[in-house]
């Protein structure tokens, strides 16, 4: 008897893998185009406008200082101020008469006020109070800045 050979099917697996070598390659060429058209792109660079001349210096502040024991002191900080136009020591009833009569001569000068650190917060407040009554339109607080 003739032994018949069978041949079993051959089962074909299913390629499970994925080649990333292409992908690969596409990408090392696009980061050489990258880097080669890189030092031709032109950043956009901000153009700040410039800054002209001042007409006039800036105001030269009448100083307010507040001590600790709430005290005021009155100082005029303009270079040719005339120091005596303000006594040192001022009562806070005098105050706002006092800028009235200032601010009608110069009506933008500033006013900065430096209060001690131990000074208390109600002596700040009333001298805030004077200002507006004389109704000084530019204020500012004096501080130390942090070291």
């Amino acid at each position: 008897m003739a032994i018949i050979a069978r041949r079993t099917p051959s089962r074909r697996r299913m390629m499970s893998e994925i080649n990333v070598v292409p992908y690969i390659d596409v990408m090392l060429v696009l980061v050489v185009i990258l880097m080669v058209s890189a030092p031709f792109v032109n950043p956009s660079l901000v153009e700040l406008p410039s800054m002209g001349k001042s007409a006039r210096a800036p105001d030269a502040p009448i100083e307010i200082v507040v001590k600790a024991d709430g005290q005021l002191l009155l100082r005029d900080r303009a270079p040719g101020g005339n120091s005596s136009a303000l006594p040192g020591q001022v009562r806070i009833e005098e105050l706002t008469d006092l800028l009235q009569q200032r601010l009608k001569q110069h009506p933008d000068t500033p006013v900065v006020i430096s209060g001690d650190k131990n000074v208390r917060y109600e002596s700040v407040t009333k001298v805030m109070d004077a200002l507006y009554k004389a109704h000084v339109q530019r204020v500012g607080l004096a501080v130390k800045p942090a070291s």
